[in-house]
């Protein structure tokens, strides 16, 4: 029986390559992507391992409010300069060096723009001199506080070299510095940067005043331990002479900590490769079943025949089995090995996006084999286990006679399918309202699988009429009318071919529909209840969000023809005990008058350095009332802070729920305003004003001055970019669907291989054999697309619906796409047919009379 089933295999190698390219797509994914992750990580622990080599023990302040790389900046506290002569006497420290290094240095080019990170921080630290590590390349150190030294890699990137005079953007400066370029660095290794990351250094007083805001700080202290003395006992003493205001670290946990904060950042890509990884491997499932349940039937007589000299049911099963083993295990193999690859080609798109970091040997982690073998193996097995269950059915009779495959009635099938569509909506509308606790993400995709699988159930129920329906469009010909029947011939057939298209299409569609719809959402919502006509503010292009000088605020408000104007500020707080994010405003009244905002209760005046307003919404979460207080603890307050409710407002997202007055902003991790509104007065024109605030922001490259439509497309063209790298990743699954048509035609062909003859014998030309073919496969294709795109409507509009309370309002259907989609699909449905439309009219006439 083995020997048998080697035989089969071999005799369909091309049909079977076909189905197991399906698995080795999906199986690239899933070991791509922890290859991708192995290697940067691996890459993160040994640019970390050198950053932290030169320290035995660290100490920092304990941040006030713990920040995840997802969420943002995490700020370490400034301290007293005196801290670190406390260190420095502690029995065992050999030096005490203290150390200011902060996020927010941008170095501004030679062409005017600031030079942007789209990963590594931007770092603005003091001159400490060199090291083993660090070493000058050009130049000297920095001896006045107008002057810098930079690493070699932002020199590059700059364009800039010893001797200029550069402008530089600061954590607590907003706007332009100038300073005299007089050294770069780099490290040892001959390396241009840490890691991808732009570092300035200043002078120290420079570097406290502007990365800390405060003279005569730090926040941290490099310590270096005396001959014999272990880093973890010199930190305990540390510790311990220091109290728990304070985190006292070795390098070697420095290095582990900043390594898994990254990772954790990373582990959001491999979470994203995997997901199109599983929607690859189900459509490959689609594909590998109908390939499987195709072959079956082409093999009644032979299996017959096994069964009547003495084969069991049993060996049959094990017998397909056998088979789908031997494709998973080829198509394992190949797909791990493309994985690789793959993971190989982002990390080194990574490294060099994230600006030259330093690859580890590309690796291959167990997880990713085991992933590779365990994905690729179970999905071909359970996708051909059906069909092999079929195969043990067929009785030895059958191959005493001609053997057609009946149709089965669709009853069972519907049935199914009805049921599991309805617990996948059961799912999703758990998932999407809320109900679902802490599981939501998990219910959400466990109900879109169900909703997939109960819609391909259903398909064949309606398969036979619509493709009877679309198939009217070509019956105009003989050709056309042949194809048209043939694709409603097998209604099983059909359906399965077409949801593999269906679940790529339905995908794309569905994310469109949100996407669009929160797009313009927003956009009305700006448009309905902010009557500003002047926007300041900057396009993100990093982890920080672009900010300028708090002045321009009042002076904007000053000019001629503006009417009002309010700066807002954005940061992360703990409220009453719980994290949350807050905003802050330097005029609530000017906010109120350009929002037409009328308080629920209170009164609408300028906040008090002691004051706080709340949105509806937000008093309610925190249980507040006007007059009650509230607890606030900043990223760099001193200590938490009271304030008094005045005011509870209208809800607007747009706003936010917790309004700050401006003299908190001082405590937020950036202490400057993120964007303005300015409201011009009655009839006074756009163009008078505008060009006054671009004046006013000269001095922050970052920020730009835009109306208020120009402002919204800003605001929502991430949208657009989000739309664009999900349509691409979502592409893989449509070319596996297209897999799938040509894979099903291929063997339909085979399969037809005598009537294909009669039909040329009685006239049927060559050409007149492909159009039939090609009609098929458009009929199949489109029918495919046109499924794909109502169940992404409606998956769409439910996700749309559940985001109402979200700000989410309008429901937008992509018509242009959709439109675009049943094109293509028809292209692609011709693209399919090609060569089995070739294979079928090469067909030889008498051969294929005569073909059993």
């Amino acid at each position: 029986m083995f020997r048998a089933t080697l035989k089969s295999l071999l005799a369909r190698k091309v049909r079977l390559i076909l189905s197991g390219l399906a698995v080795v797509l999906g199986v690239m994914f899933v070991s791509g992507a922890f290859v991708l992750t192995d290697t940067l990580g691996r890459s993160f622990d040994a640019v970390f391992a050198d950053a932290y080599a030169e320290i035995d023990v660290n100490v920092a302040g304990k941040p006030k409010i713990a920040v995840s790389e997802a969420e943002g900046e995490q700020v370490a506290p400034a301290f007293p300069a005196s801290v670190v002569d406390r260190v420095r006497g502690v029995p065992g420290v050999a030096t005490a060096t203290g150390v200011v290094v902060a996020d927010g240095a941008r170095l501004i080019g030679s062409n005017g723009k600031a030079i942007t990170s789209f990963g590594p921080p931007q770092l603005g630290e003091n001159w400490t001199g060199e090291s083993d590590l660090l070493q000058l390349r050009q130049g000297r150190a920095p001896q006045a506080d107008d002057e810098i030294v930079v690493n070699a890699a932002l020199a590059e990137a700059a364009k800039v070299k010893v001797g200029d005079r550069v402008g530089a953007l600061t954590a607590f400066e907003s706007k332009r510095r100038d300073f005299t370029l007089v050294g770069v660095f780099g490290y040892s290794g001959d390396r241009d940067s840490m890691g991808g990351v732009n570092e300035i250094m200043f002078t120290t007083p420079a570097a406290q005043r502007l990365m800390l805001g405060k003279p005569d700080t730090f926040n941290s202290v490099a310590v270096r331990a005396a001959d014999g003395v272990r880093p973890e006992t010199l930190r305990d003493e540390v510790a311990g002479a220091l109290g728990p205001e304070y985190e006292v670290k070795t390098g070697e946990q420095l290095s582990a900590d900043a390594s898994a904060g990254l990772k954790e950042g990373l582990s959001f890509f491999n979470k994203v490769l995997l997901g199109f990884a599983a929607v690859a491997l189900l459509v490959g499932t689609f594909l590998i079943l109908n390939t499987f349940s195709i072959i079956v039937a082409q093999r009644t007589r032979e299996l017959a025949l096994m069964r009547a000299i003495g084969a069991s049911g049993r060996q049959i099963i094990g017998s397909v089995v056998l088979e789908a083993l031997a494709i998973g295990l080829v198509a394992s193999v190949l797909g791990l090995g493309a994985g690789v690859g793959v993971g190989a080609l982002l990390a080194f798109l990574f490294g060099r996006f994230a600006g030259g970091l330093p690859l580890a040997g590309v690796g291959v982690p167990p997880v990713a084999v085991v992933s590779a073998f365990a994905v690729g193996m179970v999905i071909t097995v359970v996708a051909a286990l059906l069909p092999a269950l079929r195969a043990a059915r067929i009785p030895p009779i059958a191959a005493m006679q001609d053997v057609a495959t009946p149709d089965r009635p669709l009853t069972k099938v519907t049935v199914s399918g009805a049921v599991v569509t309805a617990a996948g909506g059961g799912l999703l509308a758990l998932g999407l309202t809320g109900n679902a606790g802490g599981n939501a993400l998990p219910v959400i995709l466990g109900g879109v699988l169900l909703s997939f699988i109960g819609v391909a159930l259903l398909t064949p129920l309606i398969s036979r009429p619509v493709v009877s329906l679309l198939g009217a469009l070509f019956a105009w010909s003989v050709p056309g009318r042949l194809g048209r029947l043939n694709s409603g011939r097998n209604p099983r057939r059909t359906a399965i071919t077409a949801a593999a298209l269906m679940v790529g299409i339905a995908l794309v569609t569905g994310v469109t529909v949100v996407l669009g719809s929160a797009k313009s959402s927003i956009a009305a919502q700006a448009e309905d209840t902010v009557d500003a006509q002047l926007v300041i503010s900057g396009a993100q292009t990093g982890p920080r969000l672009p900010t300028f000088d708090p002045a321009v605020v009042d002076r904007a408000a000053a000019l001629p023809g503006v009417n009002a104007a309010v700066g807002v500020y954005n940061d992360v707080a703990t409220v009453d005990g719980d994290r949350t994010y807050v905003n802050a405003v330097t005029d609530l009244a000017a906010m109120a008058k350009i929002y037409h905002t009328t308080p629920k209760s209170g009164t609408v005046a300028a906040l008090r350095p002691d004051q706080v307003a709340l949105s509806v919404s937000g008093a309610e979460k925190l249980g507040k009332s006007v007059g009650d207080r509230l607890s606030v603890q900043l990223t760099r307050g001193e200590g938490q802070q009271t304030y008094t409710v005045t005011a509870i407002l209208p809800d607007d997202r747009s706003i936010g729920s917790i309004l700050l007055p401006k003299e908190a902003a001082v405590a937020f991790t950036n202490p400057q305003p993120f964007s303005a509104l300015v409201q011009l007065t009655p009839g006074t024109p756009v163009s008078q004003v505008q060009p006054q605030l671009e004046a006013l922001v000269a001095d922050s490259p970052e920020v730009s001055v835009a109306d208020r439509a120009s402002y919204i497309e800003q605001q929502t063209s991430g949208f657009d970019t989000l739309l664009t790298m999900i349509q691409i990743l979502l592409a893989l699954a449509i070319v596996i669907a297209v897999l799938g048509i040509v894979n099903t035609l291929a063997l339909s062909v085979l399969e037809r291989t005598r009537e294909l003859g009669l039909l040329r014998a009685i006239g049927l030309r060559r050409a007149q054999t492909m159009r039939m073919i090609t009609v098929e496969a458009v009929v199949i294709s489109v029918f495919g697309a046109l499924l794909g795109v109502a169940v992404g409507i409606g998956l769409g509009a439910a996700v749309v619906e559940a985001l109402k309370d979200e700000g989410i309002t309008d429901l937008v259907l992509p018509w242009s796409q959709m439109g675009t989609v049943l094109g293509l699909a028809a292209l692609v449905g011709v693209v399919a047919a090609v060569l089995p439309a070739i294979r079928a009219a090469r067909i030889n006439v008498l051969g294929a009379i005569a073909h059993d």
